[in-house]
């Protein structure tokens, strides 16, 4: 049975259908379904059952998915040990913020294709929250206070940051000296996170309460400087904005403890060598670049 046509039957299988598992493949869905029937011709089984949302796994496909699985990893296990040196090949589907991305972690990416000719790399930018294995994504690069989570995480490098606010908002709505102050001020969020702030070796998780929010940093930063409210901003968003005085930093006596970023992949017992080798070069970066992360810290 090919190896090529089990790989692509747990891509459908995790996906959840045809063409998200194209997509992530890099294929056409009319190569996807050529592949999808010689295995069910091989083994004289139906293992999905299509649907007008995509594909379900009938319960021969569920045993037979795990199988296919280990398979693929166990082969791709024998090629790095074979060749553990060797150029990266296949395609690499990574998720990245829209906020760092382009500017902070797109350079990496480019590094990597560069060392890597033969190596396919799809990069998506969002600050939307992706769902890895619905759709199709081998890693993400995730910014911030990790979330609990099935995914596997791999710290690459702090992210320093402070609490902020305009000139302005200050001077009509004064600004909160400790972190319980803080819900008494319209916070500047992307959703409803939790904000974290330092006294000595004792951290204080606080609630933040506002009604703007924003996927992106930038335009927080920007809400920030309208005078909107309070807001945790990463220096590297924020530098300029400080530096020119948009922005001031505030409750300077309980800093935020740094956060980080990450690389994320899907649960499995062997990380693809692609992955590790984006993760090392990553690393690489922030100890080349500290100062990108935390100009003045």
């Amino acid at each position: 049975m090919d190896i090529e046509d089990l790989q692509t039957f747990v891509a459908v299988a995790d996906a959840g259908g045809v063409s998200a598992a194209a997509r992530r493949l890099g294929v056409s869905k009319s190569v996807v379904s050529r592949r999808l029937f010689r295995i069910e011709a091989e083994l004289g089984i139906q293992l999905l059952a299509r649907t007008t949302r995509g594909a379900a796994l009938t319960e021969a496909g569920v045993t037979f998915r795990d199988h296919a699985a280990r398979a693929s990893a166990e082969m791709d296990t024998a090629r790095e040990a074979i060749f553990p040196d060797g150029d990266l090949h296949g395609r690499l589907r990574i998720a990245m913020p829209f906020s760092f991305g382009p500017t902070h972690f797109a350079p990496v990416v480019a590094e990597m294709a560069k060392r890597h000719p033969r190596l396919h790399i799809h990069s998506s930018y969002s600050d939307r929250f992706v769902d890895l294995i619905a759709e199709g994504f081998d890693c993400a690069i995730r910014v911030g206070y990790l979330q609990d989570s099935n995914l596997i995480a791999k710290r690459v490098g702090p992210i320093y940051g402070k609490l902020l606010a305009s000139p302005a908002y200050i001077k009509s709505h004064g600004a909160p000296e400790t972190p319980e102050q803080v819900p008494n001020h319209p916070a500047l969020m992307q959703g409803t996170e939790t904000w974290q702030f330092a006294d000595g070796d004792r951290i204080i998780t606080v609630q933040p309460q506002g009604s703007f929010k924003a996927d992106n940093a930038t335009a927080l930063a920007a809400a920030a400087v309208a005078g909107l409210g309070i807001a945790w901003l990463p220096d590297c968003i924020t530098y300029d904005h400080v530096a020119s005085g948009a922005l001031v930093p505030i409750m300077t006596g309980y800093p935020p403890p740094p956060a980080a970023v990450y690389v994320v992949r899907p649960p499995g017992q062997h990380p693809a060598r692609k992955i590790r080798v984006l993760t090392e070069m990553m690393t690489e970066y922030f100890k080349r670049n500290p100062d990108l992360w935390g100009l003045d810290s």
